[in-house]
C-alpha cells in the first residue's frame, strides 16, 4: 500500500487564481466527507479541497482507528438546548446508525480500510471504575441505547474476549468498528477525486472572508466555503474558539501466535478503559496492537506539535499499560506518533452554517472524530445546499460555547485537569475505592466533562 501511506505527496500545489462553487479548507475526514456529499447531492457543482500539508496530515491520519457510536461532547449539555432531551437522543441515534452507514459507503466505493465491526470493550481495572461503567450504561439507556447495544460484562465474560489480567469486568458496545486511519483517509481522497473533486496539497489558506480565500500562492473565489480544520482551526476561527489537545499512539511489533493465544482478542474489538487517564486500542490487521493516550495533553499557546514527534516518556507509559494488561508478554514498540484533536471549552462539537456569508464549519470532535467527521461533513453539505434532513436539526447544529481562557490560564487549567485525573487513578487503585474519587470529580467539573 505504498501509494496510500501517510507522508506521500499525491496531489498538486495550488497556484494562481480560480473560482469554485464550494471551497473546502482541510484535507481530513470532514473535508473529504463534505466534498463527497456535496457531489452526491449536486454532481454539477465544482468542488475543491485545500490542504495546508498533506491529505490526512492532522487527526485523520493519526487517530486510534475507531468508527464509533460516541458523540463529540456531553449529552446532558446538548439536552439543555431548545431541542431538549429528545434532541440529544436523536443526536446519539444518528451516530449509532452512522457506523453502518460509513461501512456501507466504504463497501460501495471499494475502500479497503481494514474495517471490521467487532464492537468495543470498556475495561474496568478498579471497583470504582466498574461502578462508573454501570452508571454510564444507565445514562446510555436514557439517551436511547438498548440492552442489545450496550451490555454489562463480568470478569470472566470480559476475559473470554480479551484476557486482561486485572480487569473487574466492563461494557461491550455493539456499534463500533476498527479501521486503519491512513487507509481510510486516502481511500476517501481517491473516491472524491473520481467524483470530480479537486484536491490541492501544500496549499495553506491564510484567510477566508466574504467568499475569497487567500493562499500563499494564489486566490480562490467561492460561492460556499467550508472550514474543516479541527485542531488546526485557530488561525481561521480564532485561537480561543477551540484548542488542540494532543493524542499519542504507539504500535507494537507483530505478536506471535502464542501471544495471541494468551491475549485472545479474536473478534477485533476496539478497547478502552474506565480510567480517568484512559487508553484506546485496537488489534491491527497485521496482528500488532495500536494503543493511544493523551501523553503531553496541551502545548502552551495552542501549539500543534508539527509532524507528530512523541515524547519517550509517553511511549514508555503506553508500553507499561500493555505490560500491565498482559503480564508475561514482551512488547516491542515499532512506531510512535502524535496528533491533535480539536476541543471546545465545554468539549461539545458544533456544526455551523451562515447562509449570509456562505461559510460553515464542523469542528470540536474531542477525540471522537471518525464518525463525527462523517456526520458533520454530511450535515454541512445538506445545510449549504438547502437540503433539510434529520441531521440539519440536531442540537449540535448552531451550538454555541464560550471561548477558552487566555494564556497562561488556559495552559494551567488543562495541565491541572490532567494532573487531577492522574492522581485520581492512583488514589482509586491504592485505596481500593468503591466510587469515583472527589479528585476526579473536581477535574471533570474543571474541564466541563461532567454528564
Amino acid at each position: 500500500m505504498s501509494n496510500s501511506e501517510y507522508g506521500t505527496d499525491r496531489y498538486p500545489r495550488f497556484q494562481g487564481d480560480a473560482s469554485f462553487d464550494v471551497a473546502i479548507i482541510g484535507g481530513g475526514y470532514t473535508g473529504l466527507w463534505a466534498s463527497y456529499f456535496v457531489k452526491k447531492l449536486e454532481p454539477s457543482l465544482s468542488v475543491a479541497i485545500f490542504e495546508a500539508e498533506q491529505v490526512g496530515y492532522g487527526a485523520s491520519g493519526r487517530n486510534g482507528g475507531w468508527i464509533s457510536h460516541m458523540i463529540p461532547g456531553n449529552r446532558k449539555k446538548f439536552a439543555r438546548t431548545s431541542q431538549g432531551a429528545e434532541g440529544s437522543r436523536a443526536l446519539q441515534r444518528e451516530f449509532i446508525t452512522s457506523v453502518d452507514a460509513i461501512l456501507s459507503t466504504l463497501e460501495d466505493e471499494g475502500i479497503d480500510a481494514d474495517q471490521v465491526k467487532g464492537g468495543m470493550l470498556a475495561a474496568a481495572h478498579t471497583v470504582a471504575g466498574y461502578n462508573r461503567l454501570v452508571t454510564k450504561r444507565e445514562a446510555d439507556f436514557s439517551y436511547g441505547l438498548t440492552e442489545d447495544e450496550v451490555r454489562l460484562l463480568d470478569r470472566s465474560e470480559f476475559q473470554s474476549r480479551i484476557n486482561i489480567d486485572d480487569v473487574h469486568g466492563g461494557l461491550f458496545y455493539k456499534d463500533v468498528a476498527r479501521i486503519n486511519p491512513a487507509k481510510l483517509v486516502h481511500g476517501l481522497a481517491e473516491a472524491v477525486t473520481r467524483l470530480g473533486v479537486e484536491i490541492y496539497e501544500h496549499s495553506r489558506v491564510t484567510s477566508a472572508e466574504s467568499g475569497v480565500l487567500k493562499l500563499e500562492r494564489g486566490t480562490v473565489k467561492a460561492l460556499k466555503t467550508f472550514i474543516c480544520t479541527e485542531g488546526y482551526s485557530g488561525p481561521l476561527l480564532g485561537s480561543r474558539r477551540l484548542i488542540p489537545i494532543n493524542s499519542s499512539m504507539i504500535v507494537t511489533q507483530r505478536l506471535s501466535e502464542k501471544a495471541w493465544d494468551r491475549i485472545g482478542w479474536k473478534d477485533m474489538e476496539c478497547l478502552n478503559d474506565s480510567a480517568h487517564t484512559f487508553i484506546y486500542a485496537q488489534r491491527t490487521a497485521d496482528d500488532r496492537i495500536a494503543i493511544g493516550g493523551r501523553g503531553m495533553p496541551y502545548r502552551f499557546g495552542s501549539g500543534t506539535g508539527g509532524s507528530g514527534e512523541t515524547e519517550q516518556r509517553t511511549v514508555q507509559q503506553l508500553q507499561a499499560k500493555l505490560s500491565a494488561f498482559f503480564p508475561g508478554i514482551h512488547f516491542n514498540v515499532d512506531h510512535a506518533w502524535s496528533g491533535v484533536l480539536g476541543v471546545t471549552r465545554d468539549w461539545n462539537g458544533t456544526v455551523s452554517w451562515d447562509p449570509h456569508t456562505g461559510t460553515g464549519a464542523s469542528v470540536g470532535y474531542a477525540g471522537h472524530g471518525v464518525t463525527a467527521a462523517f456526520v458533520g461533513g454530511r450535515t454541512l453539505a445538506e445545510l449549504a445546499l438547502n437540503r433539510t434532513s434529520e441531521r440539519t436539526s440536531l442540537p449540535w447544529v448552531g451550538y454555541q460555547t464560550r471561548d477558552w481562557e487566555p494564556e497562561p490560564i488556559r495552559w494551567l487549567g488543562v495541565q491541572t485537569m490532567y494532573r487531577l485525573f492522574g492522581v485520581a487513578d492512583t488514589w482509586e487503585e491504592s485505596r481500593k475505592l468503591q466510587q469515583t474519587s472527589l479528585i476526579a470529580k473536581a477535574g471533570s467539573r474543571l474541564a466541563g466533562l461532567h454528564e
